[in-house]
């Protein structure tokens, strides 16, 4: 079965999930397009007929996010 949700199939060509190569390409600013695929999500979640599937979404988003963070402030602390 397919993990639209955590892996979709169509983000990871070549053993490269798509995320990683965004946060790579955008460095610091990764944290802000995170936080604008939360907003995304959330925004558009009651209107595409797939409420808990985007939903679902901006909380991976969310939790991808709290990661980036927890992992700059661990930086900054060592």
């Amino acid at each position: 079965m397919k993990d639209m949700i955590n892996h979709p199939p169509h983000y990871n060509q070549s053993g490269i999930e798509c995320i990683e190569a965004i946060g790579a390409a955008t460095d610091t600013y990764f944290r802000y397009y995170l936080q604008g695929n939360i907003i995304k999500y959330l925004w558009r979640f009651d209107y595409k007929g797939k409420p808990l599937e985007d939903l679902k979404k901006a909380q991976w988003y969310l939790n991808k996010l709290i990661e980036v963070v927890e992992e700059d402030e661990e930086r900054r602390n060592t």
